[in-house]
């Protein structure tokens, strides 16, 4: 689950106000807001803050299969460089085309 879903979670479970949970941690209220709108990524400490403030406790686990999907990186193994940069050329043109729409798109 994201941070801004589980923050918001816990502050309602407690039944706190955003202005009420930023007095309790000394973090603003606009900022709750955006972590709560997923607009800002909050720091490890900052998620401290907030559960300890609504009276829970934050565990980091290791989930099996985390991190970094290595499928991809293995397709490219048995390419000869110049295969590589080939690929490379062709993703990177695509991304900057994506920009360029998302651009006009505004």
């Amino acid at each position: 689950m994201k941070a801004s879903r589980l923050v918001r979670a816990a502050r309602k479970r407690k039944g706190l106000s955003q202005r009420e949970l930023a007095a309790k941690t000394r973090i603003s209220q606009p900022m709750i807001s955006l972590i709560e709108r997923g607009l800002q990524d909050p720091r490890y400490s900052t998620l401290q803050r907030i559960f300890r403030a609504c009276d829970l406790e934050m565990d980091v686990v290791n989930v099996a299969g985390g991190g970094i999907d290595r499928t991809q990186f293995m397709s490219t193994l048995p390419l000869t460089p110049e295969e590589r940069l080939r690929r490379s050329v062709v993703a990177t043109r695509a991304i900057n085309e994506l920009v360029r729409n998302a651009r006009r798109v505004r």
